[in-house]
């Protein structure tokens, strides 16, 4: 045999156990993945025929490396189930295994509780802060710190606000908890450590007095008046005795409910009345004396009615005195309305809703107000907010002729032509006042006018 034939076949063999080695792999690698997959362990990968792969997203790089790291761990547990399932190492893994060192390799454990144990302890800080039901950490606070204070878990209950309405098997059951229960115990006082430094000082300013703290408090007289010197002394005085967050005006506020109990040292307590007998109200509405009832008499109440009808008094008064003020009279305009002018009537400022009836001189315009009265209210017409409190004089002068003065901000209107702050017009008869939207005619009382220039003329020669 020739050096050519001899090259072509060591190339065949070689082909050939390259490729049974190959199919060994492939069938061992199916075997694998058909022991994962019955186990549920590892989920199957991605894969992809194409010869250009696309990359690969978050999640399929966290699936692949824990397939990765899953099947480094336990590479042996897989040789040993390929081994079961009746397959033959190939030389390949024959090599391998002749390769590894001879030392015993402990058994690995199954892969389900080791991933059950990385679960477990991945979620344990979740159960660490996990709310324990109704007892808030301010809650444990205040039973620890009352708890210390009077050594009586009874009066704490008694004594003690909590958030809820806790029963004393209740509060028995968590005192115990905390004394006794490593895992409560732990996460109330990691609880508690969490609480604002505010609310720590006001769930210890709550604390319970104790015997001792009201023994020294029993010693201060009920007939004196103490004040906060007296319970700062008192404090200087006793610091080892009284709670660290006492304050001179806590102890006098429990001082005074002491004294109102009757629990001072200088005070007795009144026995109850002897006998089986109780007392009802019928009974003691017999033994009342009607004639030592007597009514007394109410000074409060009489200086208050007093003081009301001096000012309702005061008020008609002034009422009375403003009667001769009115000089000018609002009618209501109606159908049947009476005539305009009489004999002391000189003008009229009629409106659409109202009248004015000028009987005086001289008469002020504007808007009426609690501390300004003037003699024309505009607003008794209609809206009046942009009118001034005192908007314009109208006058009579001896030669009988009428002038309106402006004294507001806004102008006046007569007949259309502005009248501005500061000066006056004169007013004929069928005069159109207009005053911030509100329109008026002015009459004058011609009969009564001629009357009076007749008698200006009269006096004007003398």
């Amino acid at each position: 045999m020739d050096k050519d034939s001899q090259g072509l076949l060591d190339s065949t063999l070689m082909a050939s156990g390259t490729a049974s080695r190959s199919e060994d792999e492939e069938s061992l690698a199916g075997q694998k993945r058909a022991s994962s997959q019955a186990l549920g362990t590892i989920p199957k990968r991605r894969s992809s025929s194409r010869f250009i792969k696309r990359k690969k997203f978050d999640d399929e790089l966290v699936e692949s490396s824990l397939a990765k790291s899953s099947t480094r761990v336990k590479g042996t547990s897989g040789v040993e189930s390929g081994r079961c399932s009746g397959s033959e190492p190939s030389s390949s893994e024959k090599k391998k295994v002749s390769k590894a060192p001879s030392t015993p390799v402990p058994p690995s454990p199954a892969p389900t509780p080791g991933l059950t144990k990385r679960v477990k302890k991945s979620k344990q800080p979740l159960q660490v802060t996990k709310d324990l039901g109704r007892w808030k950490p301010a809650d444990d606070l205040l039973l620890i710190n009352a708890v210390l204070q009077t050594n009586d878990l009874t009066s704490v209950h008694l004594g003690v606000k909590f958030s809820c309405r806790f029963t004393l098997r209740e509060v028995q059951e968590r005192w115990y908890a905390l004394l006794y229960d490593p895992v409560i115990s732990k996460l109330a006082c990691q609880a508690m450590r969490q609480l604002h430094p505010e609310a720590i000082a006001a769930i210890q300013s709550k604390a319970l007095f104790s015997k001792a703290e009201e023994q020294l408090l029993s010693k201060v007289g009920s007939t004196s008046q103490p004040t906060l010197e007296t319970f700062q002394d008192l404090l200087h005085r006793h610091p080892d005795a009284f709670y660290l967050t006492r304050t001179a005006k806590a102890l006098q506020a429990h001082w005074q409910l002491m004294r109102q109990y009757y629990l001072l040292e200088d005070q007795t307590v009144q026995p109850l009345p002897k006998g089986d007998q109780v007392l009802n109200f019928s009974d003691a509405e017999d033994l009342i004396d009607d004639s030592k009832l007597k009514d007394m008499r109410d000074e409060v109440l009489e200086h208050e009615l007093t003081v009301a009808d001096r000012r309702q008094k005061r008020e008609i008064r002034q009422l009375e005195q403003e009667l001769h003020k009115w000089q000018v009279l609002v009618d209501s305009i109606t159908g049947m309305s009476s005539p305009d002018f009489d004999n002391q009537t000189l003008a009229v400022l009629r409106g659409r809703m109202v009248r004015y009836l000028m009987r005086s001189r001289e008469i002020t315009l504007g808007r009426a107000t609690k501390d300004n009265q003037i003699d024309v209210d505009l607003s008794l017409e209609g809206p009046a907010w942009k009118i001034s409190r005192k908007q314009g004089v109208i006058k009579l002068k001896n030669n009988g002729d009428f002038f309106i003065a402006n004294e507001g901000r806004r102008p006046i209107y007569i007949d259309g032509r502005p009248v501005l702050c500061g000066s006056k017009w004169r007013l004929s008869n069928n005069s159109v006042v207009e005053i911030a939207s509100l329109r008026f005619v002015f009459l004058i009382n011609q009969d009564l006018i001629a009357l009076i220039r007749a008698e200006a003329a009269k006096i004007t020669p003398q």
